[in-house]
């Protein structure tokens, strides 16, 4: 076959490839908007409806709900450590006497889980909604979302581990943290059971958590929306100056 033919050929698969990723991704976006012209409200129960629409970065609605999540979520954090670590040094020991959450008063924020949520919602919430529009169940799409979580988190503590956690090769003790005794730990540094359970975190506050921010907001008129919104910083705000003037004293 000469040469010409052959470059024309490729270049004719290669439009055909590009035109049939446009039509699947129109079709996707198509059907997206569809969804999120019929939603229903999130409490009335799960569907396809009602978990789709609440990833719109080019709204201020949007970003309203995001830092109010940021703000809720750095003390709701705290409150759900407790029982984390009482269960974990109850079955595992590995929760130090002098942890600050035994210590900490209820109202100051850890910021690193306010941090988890706004993350969650930039990089889980739109394939999570991508998800859902693929699957052809609600619980096929769950779950793909808590393997998935679970994953990126594994990876994530993984290599962080392999990067900064070197054991001393003199004493072998971890300078951070040290999984190499634990049940379904990963190399050493990664450990199943705390990804799983930030999996099942992650998939509580996309499914339900996020959904419900957003819709709080949507049920108030705009004007009593942005009233609600202000005193949740300023509340917020509270917390953290008394929160850290007394731990300061």
């Amino acid at each position: 076959m000469p040469t010409d033919e052959r470059t024309a050929e490729r270049v004719t698969l290669s439009s055909a490839i590009v035109s049939t990723f446009g039509r699947m991704r129109s079709s996707l976006q198509h059907r997206k908007e569809e969804l999120r012209r019929v939603r229903k409200p999130h409490l009335k129960g799960f569907s396809k409806n009602s978990e789709i629409g609440y990833f719109a970065p080019k709204t201020w609605q949007f970003w309203r709900a995001l830092i109010t999540s940021f703000f809720v979520f750095a003390i709701v954090g705290h409150w759900l450590e407790i029982p984390y670590c009482m269960f974990m040094d109850h079955f595992f020991g590995i929760v130090d006497a002098d942890y600050p959450v035994w210590s900490d008063p209820w109202y100051h924020p850890y910021w690193i889980y306010g941090i988890g949520a706004v993350i969650v919602t930039l990089l889980v919430e739109p394939v999570k909604e991508w998800i859902v529009l693929k699957r052809k169940t609600l619980f096929g799409a769950l779950l793909q979302t808590f393997v998935m979580v679970t994953v990126i988190a594994m990876l994530t503590e993984l290599i962080m581990g392999l990067l900064v956690n070197q054991p001393d090769p003199l004493t072998g003790r971890y300078p951070f943290w040290d999984n190499s005794q634990l049940p379904l730990n990963v190399l050493g540094q990664a450990w199943l059971v705390n990804d799983m359970v930030i999996g099942f975190l992650a998939v509580v506050y996309v499914w339900v958590l996020w959904p419900l921010i957003c819709e709080g907001f949507q049920k108030l008129r705009p004007r009593w929306a942005n009233r609600a919104f202000a005193a949740i910083v300023v509340g917020f705000a509270i917390c953290c100056t008394i929160s850290y003037i007394q731990l300061a004293l």
